[in-house]
């Protein structure tokens, strides 16, 4: 696991250290580098496979060809012992090695035949011909810009000063062709693309608009800044002699498209289906670094916990990475609706021989971390949920160095519920309806719940938010012909285009930036194109039966998962009790949507979007996801697009924070000759639990240091001994004082200080 970057058609020595520096987080264990005056490739390293002679580029027995590398080769033992038998010597026993002899080999139909995630730079020296591919699922990612006339570059800027290699450390179908007059640069994240110089900070206000008018992202190659795109999964770019294509190097999607039932559900299908998932699992615990496994509580996770915990019982060799415990890592929320750790402490019970470490993220945590959420995302996230993830994967990196989760399985058999209304309608529209009916008897409780959502809003009990209202007016114009239409009555053609674009692609994003951002590798078994494969040759039965998605991993895991999670109907995963969090910051929330940055950008009505949120702290409508939108996208414009962006959230917020009057009232009030300055600090909502003296004493460091910087009344700076009469009274209303009903946190005779 590593991070990768380049460049084809010039040279900067100064700029790939640049982006060396920029990627360390993704790999600490070193950095290598191949440069000529034509290409560069960087890779850093965090050593998991062949720790002691892995270091990248990785060459093949001439130096011909030289591979930079991000990601887990989960077959490479296999073609090794292929590639040797042809004739092959290899000279390390990293997994790197073979994608070099595999690509002497087998030409760009390597890519096909590695069962990995990774993103891949090859230079094939004797053709002059750089490569860049991304495996089938998108696990990896790999953000590419194409410098031309049309971004403005000189490519004199392009070239820095020139030294030698050896200062430098050394360790079927067409989708797109171009032409490029200058210059190509690549790398596993975007920020190293976007601060080099060369690349325009511009934000894609068609992306934009889909992200905040269909809640829908990273489904096409473009991304969030214009002129910066990514590989899509299955995807190799050729790039020789100043022209680029990008083509799909594998049939894989068309494949699952075209796959007629070749088997039924069975039991004989389920033991099939078992030991696949069983042998995923397996190879994905290959490493010589401490592994763990992440533990939402549902069905998918825990499946993933279990089997490795069988293998470590079974003392298969690839499970010595584990040690003797496994170390399980989950996000609780205690008595939040969401909250799943019952179900995690039934499986912690029920296997046994777990250990398994907790986080506990609350909402003032995540506002104080929001930035550096913001940063490591590089892209706005749909909801806080990949926050969950963060904190996770914080907590991991103190213990292990990889993580296997249930990343995929809703993709793959239907975990959501918007899934069994397309079955239904696929069921209705091909005259099954026997079927349709037993699915529909299946499913009651399921349906039942969503009717009552459509009752509450058709009788005005719960307001739909309408976004369409909350955009900015000439915005939403230029982009109302962007539509977005996923198949509503085809369940397999369904999950195949959110595995491919609509859904998990945004979910590997989370999970990447997520790792990375800690150092840690988060590997996905249920990502195996064998174990795809297989299940779309089967009835889909083996997806949805009687009401019950995810049939046949029910099936699979019955004998060793507790009932309790078998028979789980309610899906939750990696998120956040966002609906409270939103409810208990709103004060900083209107703060941000209320600023001059945000009334600035075309992008926002900002009338409507302060009334959406009025009505939304009110219970008019429960829908977080469209204010979490506007204020992530907000936030994500001033970390990354601002010509002067603005501080820190903590630090903003310090500058932001409104000590105005309340209205219909004044700050400063005259009693007898005296004048007294009354500024209301205004708490979050507060909930039983809360430590409230804690809570409180943020806001007063707040204040007191707006006021060192002289935020308030320029008088107040000029008399030192104000200092000292300052005193906070806390009451849950301003009548509450004067009925004795609130206490003083600081006494009227103490220093603030």
């Amino acid at each position: 696991m590593c991070g990768i970057a380049g460049f084809y058609g010039f040279r900067n020595d100064q700029l790939i250290q640049k982006f060396s520096g920029e990627l360390a987080h993704r790999g600490p264990d070193g950095q290598g580098f191949f440069i000529d005056d034509e290409v560069s490739l960087l890779s850093r390293r965090l050593a998991i496979i062949d720790v002691a002679g892995g270091d990248q580029p990785i060459y093949n027995e001439d130096r011909s060809v030289a591979v930079v590398y991000n990601g887990e080769m989960y077959n490479y033992r296999e073609l090794r012992k292929e590639l040797e038998r042809k004739g092959h010597r290899f000279a390390t026993k990293s997994d790197t090695e073979v994608i070099a002899h595999g690509y002497e080999e087998w030409g760009e139909r390597c890519f096909d035949r590695f069962n990995a995630m990774f993103a891949v730079a090859l230079y094939d020296k004797k053709r002059k011909k750089l490569l860049l591919a991304r495996d089938h699922f998108g696990i990896k990612p790999l953000y590419y810009s194409i410098l031309n006339r049309t971004l403005d570059t000189n490519i004199s800027q392009l070239r820095g000063p020139a030294r030698s290699a050896a200062h430098v450390p050394s360790r079927s179908k067409r989708v797109s062709t171009g032409s490029m007059q200058n210059s190509l640069i690549f790398s596993s994240e975007i920020k190293p693309i976007i601060n080099s110089g060369l690349v325009k900070k511009i934000p894609n206000g068609k992306i934009i608009y889909r992200y905040l008018r269909y809640r829908i992202h990273d489904d096409s190659r473009e991304t969030f800044f214009k002129g910066v795109y990514k590989l899509m999964p299955g995807e190799v770019m050729v790039v020789k002699n100043g022209k680029w294509e990008i083509k799909p190097f594998t049939t894989l999607k068309g494949d699952l498209e075209n796959s007629r039932q070749s088997e039924g559900f069975s039991r004989a299908a389920v033991s099939r289906f078992t030991a696949q998932l069983t042998a995923a699992v397996r190879s994905r615990l290959i490493s010589e670094v401490p592994v763990g496994t992440c533990l939402s509580g549902g069905l998918d996770s825990s499946t993933v916990v279990a089997l490795t915990n069988l293998l470590l019982k079974e003392k298969v060799r690839e499970a010595e990475s584990v040690g003797k415990i496994q170390k399980t890592f989950s996000a609780v929320f205690p008595g939040a609706v969401n909250d799943e750790e019952d179900y995690i402490d039934t499986l912690v019970h029920k296997v046994g021989d777990l250990k398994n470490y907790k986080v506990r993220p609350t909402s003032e945590r995540f506002f104080t971390e929001m930035a550096d959420f913001v940063r490591t995302q590089e892209e706005p996230t749909i909801s806080t949920g990949p926050y969950a993830q963060y904190k996770v994967m914080e907590e991991a990196h103190k213990y292990v160095t990889v993580v296997l989760d249930g990343q995929g399985a809703d993709e793959m058999m239907a975990g959501y519920l918007p899934y069994y209304f397309v079955y239904l309608r696929e069921l209705w529209k091909t005259g099954r309806f026997f079927k349709w009916g037993r699915e529909v008897a299946g499913a009651l409780d399921i349906i039942a719940k969503y009717f009552l959502i459509k009752v509450k809003r058709v009788t005005g009990l719960k307001r739909d938010v309408n976004v369409e209202k909350m955009l900015g007016r000439e915005f939403a114009k230029k982009y109302q012909d962007e539509r977005f239409s996923p198949t509503r009555d085809n369940l397999k053609k369904r999950l195949i285009e959110d595995i491919f674009s609509n859904s998990l692609p945004a979910l590997l994003r989370y999970e990447d930036k997520n790792s990375m951002r800690f150092s840690i590798e988060g590997r996905v078994p249920f990502l195996d194109f064998n174990l795809l494969r297989y299940l779309f040759s089967l009835d889909s039965e083996a997806i949805i039966k009687a009401g019950w998605n995810k049939n046949i991993l029910r099936a699979a895991v019955a004998d060793f998962l507790p009932p309790k999670i078998v028979k789980r109907r309610n899906k939750i995963g990696f998120t956040t009790p966002e609906y409270d969090w939103l409810v208990r910051l709103k004060n900083r929330i209107y703060q941000i949507f209320l600023s001059e940055s945000f009334v600035g950008r075309p992008y926002f009505n900002q009338k409507e979007v302060l009334r959406a949120f009025a009505d939304f702290i009110a219970g008019k409508n429960d829908d977080t996801l469209p204010f979490w939108r506007m204020l992530n996208l907000e936030l994500w414009l001033r970390e990354f697009i601002d010509v002067k962006p603005e501080k820190k959230l903590t630090d903003s917020l310090i500058n932001e924070f409104p000590y105005q009057a309340n209205e219909g009232k004044k700050i400063a009030i005259q009693v007898e000759s005296k004048t007294y300055q009354r500024y209301p600090i205004k708490t979050d909502l507060f909930q039983k639990g809360d430590d409230f003296a804690k809570k409180i004493a943020e806001h007063i460091r707040i204040f007191c240091r707006s006021l060192e910087k002289g935020h308030l009344d320029p008088k107040l700076r000029e008399d030192d001994s104000v200092r000292k009469r300052w005193f906070v009274a806390v009451s849950e209303k301003v009548v509450a004082i004067s009925q004795g009903r609130s206490y003083f946190i600081c006494r009227p005779d103490r220093s603030l200080d």
